[in-house]
C-alpha cells in the first residue's frame, strides 16, 4: 500500500464542522489567529468582490413572488415544506440541476437553474425563511470522501436542512419534531449518518471556503487568499478553512507559516484528518520524521476502515498510471462496502486502461446498479454504451 506521505496535497473543500457562538471565545480566537494572515503576500485584484451575507442569502422579487403565490396560501408546515421541495425540482418551475462547481448565491442558483449542494441548500434556506418556516442548517458527519480534480484530491463534506414546527409555549415539545429534511444528495439521505445543527456563520465560512478552493485549483492564489481569510474571519473555529489556507501557504513556498496554520487547524479540530495528513507531509519534507511518523500511524488507524480512504489510494495509483496497484486498493474498498457506485466506476476506468474491456463493462453495470443520481446515471450509461461498442477482450 502506498503510504500516506506520498499523497499529493489534499484540499478539504467542504469538510464541515460545528461552530462556537460564545462572544468571548470568538474574540479570543480572532485575536490569537491574526499572526496567521499574510496580507502583504497576496494582492486584492481590482475586479474582486467578496459576496456579503446579504448577497448570498438575498431573494429578489421573482423569488418572493414564488413564495407568495405557491407556498403562502397553505397553513400547514408540512404542506409548505413539501411544495417547496417539489417546486425546486419541478420541470414546470425552477427545475434546478446539480453542478459541483456552481458555488453561487441563492438568487443566482434560482435563476441560473444550476448549483452545487451548498448553494442549493442556501437557496432552499432563504426561500423557507421567506415562507416563515422554522428551518435549520445541519452538518452531516459523513466519512472522509475525496474527489480528484486535476492534481488535487478534494475532500467533501455535507450540509442539509430540517424544517420543524415552530415552538408553541402552550404545547409540550415532542421528541422528533422535524417535519421534513431537505437534502440534495441522495446518497447521504440513504445513509443514517449523525448530524448536528450549525450556525449561519459556519455556512458563510463554508461558502467562502468553497470559493477559495475553486480559486486555488485554478491557481488564482490572490483570490483564494481573500476567500480563505474571509472564511476564517466569519467563523474562526471552522478548521477546514484554516487547513486550506495552509495549503495555499505551502503552494506559495511560505513553509513556516503553512506549518503554523496546519497546527492551528488541528488545534481547532483534532479530527481534521486532512490537515493532519498535510502536516505530516510537510514535516517529512523538513526531515522532522519522528513527529511525521506519529501522525501517519494515527491517520492509518483512523482511516483503515473507511472505504473512501482506500478509494483515494486507488485514485492516486490510477493518476500515476499504476493500474495493478489501483485495482488492489479498489478491491480493498469494496471489501469494506460493496455498494458504492463510484468505486465500481473507478474499477471500470482502470480495467479499460488495462485493455480488460469485459471486466470494465461488468464494473460499469455494477456502478449503474448502485447509483441513484439521474445525472450520474446518464453518464454511466453513456460510458457503458461506449464500452459495448468496443471489441470484447
Amino acid at each position: 500500500m502506498k503510504p500516506v506521505l506520498t499523497f499529493i496535497t489534499l484540499l478539504s473543500v467542504i469538510l464541515l464542522c460545528g461552530c462556537q457562538s460564545n462572544d468571548i471565545a470568538l474574540s479570543h480566537a480572532q485575536k490569537s489567529s491574526q499572526s496567521l494572515y499574510f496580507d502583504q503576500q497576496f494582492n486584492i485584484p481590482s475586479s474582486f468582490h467578496l459576496e456579503t451575507e446579504q448577497e448570498i442569502f438575498m431573494l429578489d422579487d421573482d423569488m418572493r413572488a414564488m413564495v407568495e403565490n405557491k407556498l403562502s396560501p397553505f397553513k400547514s408546515v408540512r404542506e409548505k415544506a413539501k411544495l417547496l421541495l417539489e417546486h425546486i425540482f419541478s420541470q414546470d418551475n425552477i427545475a434546478l440541476s446539480y453542478a459541483s462547481n456552481a458555488n453561487v448565491t441563492a438568487r443566482d442558483a434560482f435563476h441560473n437553474k444550476s448549483a452545487n449542494c451548498m448553494s442549493l441548500t442556501i437557496m432552499a434556506y432563504a426561500l423557507a425563511k421567506e415562507a416563515d418556516l422554522n428551518v435549520n442548517f445541519h452538518e452531516v458527519e459523513i466519512p472522509e470522501y475525496w474527489v480528484r480534480n486535476g492534481q488535487y484530491n478534494l475532500l467533501t463534506g455535507h450540509v442539509n436542512l430540517t424544517i420543524e414546527e415552530k415552538p408553541n409555549p402552550t404545547q409540550k415539545l415532542i421528541y422528533g419534531s422535524a417535519v421534513m429534511k431537505i437534502d440534495f444528495d441522495p446518497y447521504v439521505v440513504k445513509e443514517s449518518f449523525p448530524k448536528k445543527v450549525i450556525g449561519k456563520n459556519t455556512v458563510l465560512s463554508m461558502f467562502y471556503n468553497n470559493k477559495g478552493g475553486q480559486a486555488l485549483v485554478l491557481e488564482n492564489y490572490d483570490i483564494a487568499y481573500q476567500y480563505f481569510k474571509a472564511a476564517t474571519q466569519v467563523d474562526p473555529f471552522f478548521s477546514p478553512a484554516w487547513g486550506n489556507l495552509a495549503v495555499l501557504y505551502k503552494l506559495t513556498d511560505n513553509i513556516q507559516l503553512a506549518e503554523q496554520t496546519y497546527r492551528h487547524a488541528v488545534s481547532l479540530n483534532g479530527n481534521n484528518l486532512t490537515a493532519l495528513g498535510n502536516l505530516s507531509i510537510l514535516l517529512r519534507s523538513q526531515h522532522k520524521l519522528v513527529e511525521a511518523k506519529e501522525i501517519e500511524s494515527k491517520l492509518n488507524k483512523k482511516r483503515s476502515q473507511n472505504p473512501y480512504y482506500h478509494a483515494v489510494l486507488a485514485d492516486e495509483a490510477f493518476y500515476q498510471k499504476n493500474y495493478e496497484q489501483a485495482v488492489i486498493h479498489y478491491k480493498r474498498a469494496l471489501k469494506l462496502d460493496n455498494s458504492i457506485h463510484e468505486i465500481y466506476f473507478g474499477l471500470a476506468k482502470v480495467y479499460y486502461r488495462m485493455n480488460r474491456t469485459s471486466l470494465a463493462k461488468k464494473m460499469m453495470r455494477k456502478a449503474i446498479k448502485f447509483n441513484n443520481i439521474n445525472s450520474t446515471n446518464n453518464l454511466y450509461i453513456a460510458k457503458l454504451n461506449f464500452l459495448n461498442s468496443e471489441q470484447v477482450n
